[in-house]
């Protein structure tokens, strides 16, 4: 039987890699981890080399470690990361298997668990006739599932601590540039400054919805800038580019009874306020009465009550895929297949938009389930606990359950 042996590049915030390191070693596989900085130190307790050299000598190394100590399997947190995506081609070329952790597909209680690559790398198909064909033999969904509890503070804290350890230990690691744009010590700092202003920002966002009926607006919801979906996987140079382009799109032919509802990502940590940035943006469009920024609110509800929803490449679009509500891309996303979204120009979207066939959402979504999407998540001790234990399960698998 093949010993397993699993190399840990960055993971989460948190100790969920740590976590899920010492239960594969429970199950007989060997783990080791290379720390890229002092966050990744802090979050990993036990034995781990620290990198300490330059980006251009990164992929020598990597392969010369993944070489000499035998790994079989690398298991990382996001591809496009820079030093994560030299090393997924150095281990693709020595023919060790590439495990890739993302945040869901499919939104809440789920995590993304897909071989070789994620989002825009993925392997999934886009044709509907392929994904109908993939999900005929599939078992119907699972029922009745216990919910995957989370604390948006838990996120926080582990977030912060992070951070705030990356900043700390910044001299053990000199050549260190972080994948996200921006200096760590804003980052963190602004991290801290999002968790004062976290009871304000809710008790804001339930007075606009108060004043907000179902089926009057439609729904755009932010992604981070500095997330990979956006720098890699989408047209826009930035999420205030996308923003704009959205904003005068809903100007020129937006229904005039309707309102846009633009709300913020809970992770967001820019130090310009998001809030003055739509006022300025819907104000050259002629619209400042008409786009209203949230900072809060439930996003399944949100996308329920909309007359469509409009992404860029967010999972966010799951919550309305599932309410049946229409929805527009702008990038690219597993879930952009002819007859679940909508892809042409979005200036035709808010007079005519169409809802998903939801026969094809339902064999997408048996698709998801069999092949790449893992029950439990990374904001509470038992959701954790919950993804360590299917992780683990799904990564020692036999074979996969959906043909590659």
């Amino acid at each position: 039987m093949e010993l397993r042996r699993f190399l840990f590049l960055q993971g989460p915030p948190g100790p969920f890699f740590a976590l899920l390191a010492e239960r594969l070693r429970r199950e007989g596989c060997e783990t080791l981890r290379v720390n890229l900085n002092g966050g990744d130190a802090a979050d990993w307790p036990g034995t781990a080399t620290a990198w300490r050299g330059r980006a251009e000598d990164w992929s020598a190394f990597v392969r010369a470690f993944m070489a000499d100590r035998g790994v079989t399997d690398l298991l990382v947190f996001g591809d496009c990361r820079p030093l994560h995506l030299a090393a997924h081609g150095e281990a693709a070329r020595l023919g060790i298997r590439i495990h890739v952790l993302e945040e869901g597909y499919v939104r809440p209680h789920w995590m993304t668990l897909e071989r070789d690559g994620v989002n825009g790398r993925s392997r999934l198909p886009q044709d509907p006739a392929a994904i109908r064909a993939l999900a005929r033999d599939l078992p119907s969904l699972p029922q009745g599932l216990p919910p995957v509890t989370a604390s948006f503070g838990r996120r926080l804290r582990d977030t912060l601590r992070h951070y705030t350890h990356a900043v700390l230990r910044a001299p053990a690691y000199p050549f260190h540039r972080s994948h996200r744009p921006g200096l760590l010590a804003l980052e963190a700092l602004a991290w801290a400054r999002k968790l004062l202003l976290a009871r304000r920002n809710r008790r804001r966002a339930e007075r606009v919805l108060r004043r907000t009926e179902p089926g009057s607006y439609f729904l755009f919801p932010l992604q981070l800038g500095s997330d990979y979906q956006i720098r890699a996987h989408s047209p826009f140079a930035s999420m205030e580019a996308a923003a704009e382009e959205v904003i005068a799109s809903f100007a020129r032919t937006a229904p005039s009874d309707a309102r846009l509802l633009v709300k913020e990502h809970p992770l967001d940590t820019r130090w310009r306020s998001w809030r003055t940035a739509l006022a300025r943006m819907a104000g050259r469009h002629g619209v400042a009465g008409r786009v209203t920024h949230l900072s809060g609110g439930d996003l399944a509800t949100l996308a329920a009550g909309s007359r469509g929803v409009v992404v860029v490449n967010s999972t966010s679009a799951t919550f309305a895929l599932d309410a049946g509500v229409p929805v527009a891309v702008l990038g690219s996303a597993v879930y952009a297949i002819p007859g679940l979204v909508h892809r042409g120009p979005l200036d035709a979207f808010w007079r005519a938009p169409v809802p998903p066939d939801m026969e094809l959402w339902a064999a997408l979504l048996r698709v998801l389930h069999a092949r790449c999407l893992v029950r439990g998540g990374i904001a509470s001790r038992s959701a954790v606990e919950m993804l360590v234990d299917n992780v683990t399960a799904r990564l020692l698998a036999a074979s996969p359950k959906v043909p590659a």
